[in-house]
């Protein structure tokens, strides 16, 4: 079977020395089945957070903690428990009148929770981890599909060693929404670019009923959908040209892609307007009882800012700039190699949100964790090495990686 070049439209960016050029076609024997051209890939996405794990586990019993609460049980993790244990409606007031409402947090996860916990002896907080700990292998191996289809194999597996090495990459491991949704995300983007519509919508529909930047999804997904219909001779992603769908069946399944793919962020959206009696808009009220809202990063920039006032702050203000820099530097750079299309739009409106959002600035990392394709560029730099110096590499940010998420969970601030 022969894979299909990406077309003209969404080209993807030429490289030097021994990494192929994407517009080499790349035999793939039928033994060559996808999850074992992923394995490597899983495998060493799966050393890594074992060593994230073991590393959590040592610091924490060292501080007389339990690794297994701070997975389960602390910040979102304990909303998302009680929203599958009691349903929506739970609130608390502090005392400076700001209500916190279970109704921020959408419901697939708690679905999920409570589906583990009717099937198996788990608890809600433990089905929790269960299900994000799958779901950081489904998303391990949807960066990598994506990854691998636009710029070859050895580039899907450092993106997908990238983004296990993350500075946050503990929060994979933990019973939040950030692998369930990067999974769901990696996988309709991948779907998308292969010209799988059905597939596309559907999966941006879960999406979106997992967390707030399940728009993301939809937008590329319908840029993917909108740029098929203009010039569907040129966007045209199937791999098997003998078995492709006639332009009539192809254009009515990608239609009914786009029609799904808004379904579950807007449904969520409009049934929490109606409950709490406050129409479409409702929900960005609920958000305003947690002092989170789009300012265009204002808030941020005043959090920044102020860190300027004292030289040991201080430092932490430069680490602050630097880092969103490297953010919009490595946009930047996808944009200058012609990531394709729903790639860039994707990656666009999350660390827009992320960056943007008025309101806790320490999450403002593990937000940022579903933009993906930021890791690109460097995984293409992570590919050109030998394997050996990468592997050194990979290990010593590993190393780092889980001491640091050891040492940030076992602190005060929500993560």
């Amino acid at each position: 079977m022969w894979r299909t070049p990406l077309p003209l439209l969404w080209t993807t960016p030429r490289r030097a020395g021994r990494f192929r050029t994407p517009s080499i076609i790349e035999p793939v024997t039928d033994l060559e089945a996808p999850l074992r051209r992923a394995a490597p890939a899983l495998l060493g996405y799966a050393a890594v957070r074992a060593l994230g794990l073991v590393v959590l586990a040592v610091w924490s019993a060292a501080r007389g903690k339990s690794a297994h609460t701070l997975l389960t049980a602390r910040w979102d993790a304990l909303w998302y428990t009680r929203v599958a244990d009691l349903g929506y409606g739970y609130e608390v007031r502090l005392p400076n009148g700001d209500v916190h409402s279970n109704l921020a947090f959408f419901p697939l996860l708690p679905w999920l929770e409570r589906f583990m916990h009717a099937v198996s002896p788990l608890s809600y907080a433990d089905g929790g981890l269960v299900v994000s700990l799958l779901a950081s292998l489904a998303a391990a191996w949807g960066i990598f599909a994506v990854a691998e289809h636009v710029y070859g194999r050895r580039a899907g597996v450092c993106a997908v060693l990238l983004w296990a090495v993350l500075p946050v990459g503990i929060v994979q491991s933990m019973a939040y929404s950030e692998s369930l949704f990067t999974a769901l995300a990696a996988w309709s983007l991948y779907a998308a670019l292969t010209g799988r519509w059905l597939t596309a919508g559907t999966l941006a529909l879960l999406a979106g009923l997992t967390r707030p930047v399940g728009l993301a999804v939809v937008a590329a997904v319908w840029v993917a959908g909108v740029t098929s219909f203009v010039a569907p001779s040129v966007t045209s992603f199937v791999r098997d040209r003998s078995t492709a769908p006639a332009p009539g069946a192809r254009n009515w399944r990608c239609a009914l892609g786009l029609v799904l793919a808004p379904l579950g962020a807007a449904g969520y959206v409009l049934w929490v307007g109606h409950r709490t009696g406050k129409g479409p808009l409702g929900y960005l009220d609920v958000q305003a009882g947690w002092r989170n809202g789009f300012d265009g990063g204002a808030a941020f920039a005043r959090f920044v800012g102020e860190k300027f006032t004292s030289f040991p702050s201080a430092l932490a203000g430069v680490g602050l700039i630097v880092g969103v820099g490297l953010v919009v530097w490595l946009y930047v750079v996808g944009v200058r190699q012609r990531q394709p299309l729903p790639l860039l739009v994707y990656t666009g409106v999350v660390t827009a949100l992320a960056l943007c959002a008025s309101s806790y600035f320490g999450s403002k990392p593990r937000l940022l964790m579903p933009a993906f394709p930021l890791l690109f560029p460097l995984a293409l730099a992570l590919a050109r090495l030998r394997t050996s110096r990468s592997a050194w590499v990979v290990g010593g940010v590993a190393v780092a990686s889980a001491v640091y998420g050891a040492f940030w969970l076992n602190g005060s601030g929500p993560p």
